[in-house]
């Protein structure tokens, strides 16, 4: 038994993390602290003083653990890592889990290559960005490649040089073929310099050359290469524009500001300045905040964008002042390598762009008001009304639905799909062929699905074999059937000594969702209600999912009729006997006289077949 009062007392004096766990094991929260001993005790004491949230938190911890780190820089490390890892329910988390891409110029070879990357390593190569939009990146590198014709292979130089004839690009005029030295290496980081340069946003150099050569083509009546090279100009033009604004200076800076709405969803945008040109813009949506200080918003964002991203500009300008100031800092810098300044301007120029990027963040924030407002109603809102009309109390932030699918005389399969805060995460769905039962036998198949899913959680959570995601339990099981399944999988749960709410959807004569039983008990709800809604996307997704995945197995013809396990049973006698009794179950239970009653049956056939099903039980 965990006696919280007496692990209190044993809290160390040293910087590290905090992990509090509900009853069911769960992480519910991750926090980082200079002191634990007089962090973690604060929550359990002048409760009087804490917000809803927290109040709520603490009333689901179980227990805690905590890990001691060798300073405060660790600590918030450790702390991120952690929340990303486990996205616990009551810590502010980023919805968005943005990869950027960025231009890569390989300056660290003999002769450089311009392509996208969504990595910035510490390679010595010139990256540009990172930019918002995928299409801008391609445009660039198009509009280079038909300006500078820079080599696309993979080569790697001087090792390959002269070893194979000019490729194909060279002879559509696509490549200036340095592989085989058909131009100077001065010549080709002229070109490098011309392209850093417009990447750069540089680009009055490289639109006066493309006039030049234009007029040098009229003159020489070439007048389609004349109106290429305009075209190119304009194209330069209209790309600059589009994807730059022109600021004072030229440091690489982010700029950080966000926006509050009424039900507790912050917009957080951000500002890309590259160069001294805003290359791109982005918004983030955060969930939770209502309770939670601007400084503690921002501190938690700028930890956890920063904590994925590839790279860290020299500074980065907020809205407002950000909890552990200084320790955040230092760790930005460490992570970049040199230092990173954190500014929290209050007039000039800086502040003019904080203004700005609040500004946007509002102006999303409204645009996208109502439709997050909708999804609230949908998700939270929803899970809200199934807590209500089911007279629960706890949370139900993590539901799995099981299904069973089969068809007659074909092995059954099923399925496992989870819902997190009201939507479906993808990621821990989970398929399970049925092993250890014959024949369509859906309390039968349901109570191995149930054993075998929360018999790799218990062996999970003791680290026995190998991790499959199974290491966390629901709040509530939602079955595709009634009372009977309800029974097996409540009896596998108590068979392993797993305590987890369980309650089935049940369907009308027109297999339409109809309610849910729970306790004994049939509960409907209104069609019209979003609880009822979701209890219906849930369903439909199960049944989906297990369908899907029963047909999928047909059609590489992984599964297959029971009757193809007996010896002397070909397709011919299988579908005989399939036709003559109908179905499975009646083969089953056939005596060997009803068996050669069937087409094609003979004594030896159907003494087979009832052998094996009475073996089989």
């Amino acid at each position: 038994m965990f006696d919280i009062q007496a692990e209190l007392k044993k809290l160390p004096e040293s910087p590290g993390v905090y992990i509090m766990k509900n009853e069911s094991d769960e992480i519910i929260y991750v926090g980082k602290a200079k002191i634990l001993k007089n962090r973690v005790r604060q929550y359990f004491q002048n409760n009087a003083n804490h917000s809803p949230k927290v109040k709520t938190m603490v009333s689901h911890i179980d227990h805690f653990e905590y890990i001691v780190t060798g300073s405060e820089v660790e600590a918030l490390i450790l702390e991120n890592s952690l929340i990303k890892k486990h996205s616990p329910r009551y810590n502010i988390l980023l919805k968005d889990d943005k990869t950027y891409p960025y231009i890569k110029v390989t300056t660290n070879e003999m002769y450089p290559r311009v392509f996208m990357t969504r990595k910035h390593l510490k390679d010595k190569a010139r990256y540009f960005g990172p930019f918002t939009s995928g299409l801008t990146v391609k445009e660039n590198i198009e509009l280079i490649n038909k300006i500078w014709k820079l080599r696309r292979c993979s080569k790697v130089f001087p090792r390959d040089l002269g070893k194979e004839r000019p490729c194909l690009n060279y002879h559509i005029g696509q490549c200036k073929a340095p592989c085989n030295n058909m131009i100077s290496q001065e010549e080709y980081n002229k070109m490098v310099d011309g392209i850093i340069n417009f990447l750069s946003g540089k680009t009055d150099n490289v639109i006066s050359d493309l006039k030049e050569k234009m007029l040098q083509a009229s003159e020489n009546l070439e007048f389609e290469k004349a109106a290429e090279y305009r075209d190119t100009i304009e194209n330069v033009k209209t790309l600059n524009e589009k994807q730059i604004i022109e600021n004072m200076h030229t440091d690489d800076r982010d700029v950080i500001a966000f926006a509050r709405g009424n039900d507790g969803e912050c917009v957080v945008q951000v500002f890309f300045i590259r160069g001294g040109r805003i290359t791109g813009r982005e918004h983030f949506m955060l969930e939770d905040c209502q309770d939670a200080a601007d400084s503690t918003v921002l501190s938690e964002f700028t930890q956890q964008f920063y904590s994925g991203t590839p790279f860290i500009p020299k500074e980065i300008i907020l809205q407002c002042d950000v909890d552990d100031f200084d320790i955040i800092s230092q760790w930005l810098s460490e992570q970049k390598g040199q230092r990173v300044n954190l500014l929290i301007p209050q007039k000039g120029e800086r502040k003019r762009l904080v203004d700005m990027a609040r500004q946007n963040a509002q102006i999303t924030l409204d645009k996208f008001g109502t439709e997050m407002r909708r999804e609230q109603d949908r998700t939270k809102g929803a899970l809200n009304e199934i807590r209500s009309a089911l007279g629960i109390d706890f949370d139900l932030d993590r539901i799995e639905s099981y299904d069973i699918s089969n068809t007659q005389g074909f092995e059954s399969v099923a399925s496992m799909v989870v819902f997190e805060k009201g939507k479906p995460k993808r990621s821990d769905y989970r398929k399970f062929k049925i092993k250890g039962v014959v024949g369509a036998n859906d309390y039968a198949s349901m109570y191995e699905v149930i054993t075998r899913r929360f018999t790799r959680y218990i062996n999970e959570k003791n680290n026995i074999g190998k991790k499959a995601g199974f290491d966390r339990l629901p709040d509530m099981l939602f079955l595709d059937g009634g009372k009977g399944q309800i029974t097996a999988v409540e009896q596998a749960l108590s068979d392993l000594n797993i305590s987890v709410a369980v309650c089935g959807m049940i369907k009308d004569d027109h297999h339409r969702t109809r309610g849910i039983i729970y306790k004994g008990k049939e509960i409907t709800m209104p069609y019209s209600s979003e609880g009822f809604k979701l209890l219906t996307r849930i369903q439909d997704e199960v049944h989906r999912f297990a369908i899907e995945y029963h047909r999928s197995l047909r059609s590489k013809k992984q599964v297959h009729s029971i009757l193809d396990d007996i010896k002397g049973i070909g397709s011919v006698r299988r579908k005989a006997l399939m036709h003559y009794f109908g179905d499975i179950d009646k083969i089953m239970q056939a005596s060997e006289e009803e068996l050669l009653k069937a087409e094609g049956m003979d004594k030896r056939s159907a003494k087979a077949v009832y052998d094996f099903f009475r073996s089989n039980r």
